[in-house]
């Protein structure tokens, strides 16, 4: 007993194969011409006046440049409307003006920005061989401000190679607190070119402190600090200069008096 096909065969199935062809290309082309239609649609509705950018909200550290200031000076950088601007672009233009460190630039709909800013903080002065001083901020990034926009008095003088400034500032911070129950602040903090500290105080005193790990230039400053009172007692002058890059101890120059302190004699350190 033979059993017929009752389903209905596929109408393209019995069509030549030119025709299929033919149908295919058909609609390969009625495809892309929705595809540029489409796209044509969205370029001139991107042109559009309403997506003209007409705001930009300033947020976060706004405490150096008002949020006028900051839009003035980002504002002839940024190119395009709501969907043509570059962010990057954008962000680099925001992180262009003085003090700000980073910005998160974002699109709201249809045709703001929202700007996100970060600035700098100041935490020393950095001086440069072309006697231009610029600022080094709390993560010891060298950058470019007024420096007459802080109270310089305040902030320590950081001087070194390129590239140095994190570290000078990190020793800075852990070399201040030796020097305080001396009743003496740190006014400049330098680095030679091979690595060499010297420290000047707010007396005019110079330290030589010298080369070596981060720790074991914090215990030298330690051990002369602990000992320092005791000459300068002895001898009722202030100091002048010290060199602690001697393996066994250090010399110092009080005002009007050369003198060494404990164990010094060994072979000097440069």
């Amino acid at each position: 007993m033979t059993r017929r096909n009752t389903r209905n065969p596929t109408p393209a199935a019995g069509l030549p194969a030119d025709v299929r062809l033919m149908n295919a290309t058909a609609a390969l082309f009625a495809l892309v011409g929705l595809l540029v239609i489409a796209v044509v649609a969205a370029l001139w509705m991107a042109k559009q006046p309403v997506f003209a950018l007409r705001a930009i909200r300033v947020e976060g550290d706004v405490a150096r440049n008002s949020a006028s200031t900051i839009r003035a000076n980002a504002m002839p950088h940024l190119a395009g409307n709501f969907f043509s601007l570059d962010l990057q672009r954008s962000r680099e233009a925001f992180e262009s003006v003085p003090w700000v460190r980073h910005a998160v630039v974002q699109r709201i709909w249809p045709n703001r920005l929202a700007v996100r800013l970060e600035e700098h903080r100041a935490a020393a002065l950095w001086a440069t061989e072309e006697g231009e001083d610029k600022l080094v901020n709390s993560f010891g990034e060298v950058f470019e401000a007024n420096p007459g926009d802080v109270d310089e008095d305040e902030l320590p003088v950081l001087r070194g190679p390129e590239g140095s400034s994190a570290r000078l500032l990190a020793l800075y911070q852990r070399l201040q607190p030796v020097v305080q129950p001396l009743d003496m602040r740190i006014e400049e903090l330098a680095m030679s070119g091979r690595g060499s500290l010297t420290a000047e105080l707010d007396g005019g005193a110079a330290i030589e402190i010298g080369r070596g790990e981060d720790d074991e230039i914090v215990a030298r400053l330690q051990r002369f600090v602990a000992t320092l009172p005791q000459v300068i007692a002895q001898h009722q002058r202030p100091l002048v200069h010290a060199d602690l890059r001697h393996n066994d101890g250090y010399a110092v120059r009080l005002k009007g008096v050369s003198t060494s302190g404990a164990g010094t004699g060994g072979a000097g350190r440069n």
